[in-house]
């Protein structure tokens, strides 16, 4: 059975973009950016919501071409390009490229598959199909990593769930700029 793991940039209240969408907040430092890399290259498939494709897919294709791209901006978009992706939406997208494929279907139902086959651990990406994936049971680790900052409200990283979770602290590790990242493993007794 494949991992599945949710992690993205927070703000200390517990958003991953402001109501109106901004994002300036959580620019990584060069460390935090070396370490989101690391993380990346070890995922062998992407699952993402239509808001976060849009977002990646309008950068990272021609991220390496960027002038004064430093080495792991090089790495990252390379590493982007070059690993499988699924799309979740209910919108029919114009064009997908890049190793990606598309699904319209019942999300929680192709992730579900997906985990029960073989092969290495799968990220999940955006706010409505990671809350989807945590309502379902699915994510087996969360990496949270928080900025110093309180944006009042927004797209938030956790949903309402059925019932408790249990997690396991598997790291903790902190970055420039007083931010601070929290890794947590899914506690086997967890209903």
């Amino acid at each position: 059975m494949r991992k599945l793991i949710f992690g993205m940039n927070l703000s200390l209240d517990g958003y991953i973009s402001s109501v109106d969408g901004d994002l300036g907040w959580s620019e990584p430092s060069d460390e935090l950016f070396q370490w989101w890399l690391e993380q990346e290259q070890g995922i062998t498939l992407f699952l993402y919501g239509r808001g976060l494709w849009e977002t990646m897919s309008s950068y990272w294709p021609t991220g390496d071409q960027q002038p004064g791209a430093n080495a792991a901006e090089i790495e990252f978009a390379r590493n982007w390009r070059d690993t499988p992706k699924v799309v979740f939406t209910s919108k029919t997208l114009d064009e997908v490229d890049w190793n990606t494929r598309v699904v319209t279907g019942d999300a929680v139902a192709e992730i579900t598959r997906l985990k029960a086959g073989e092969g290495g651990p799968m990220r999940v990406g955006g706010p409505k199909l990671g809350a989807a994936a945590m309502r379902a049971g699915l994510v087996d680790e969360y990496e949270i990593v928080t900025h110093p900052v309180l944006v009042g409200g927004g797209a938030p990283f956790f949903t309402t769930l059925d019932s408790r979770v249990n997690l396991n602290l598997v790291e903790t590790r902190t970055f420039p700029g007083g931010v601070v990242l929290t890794r947590y493993a899914k506690a086997e007794d967890t209903p």
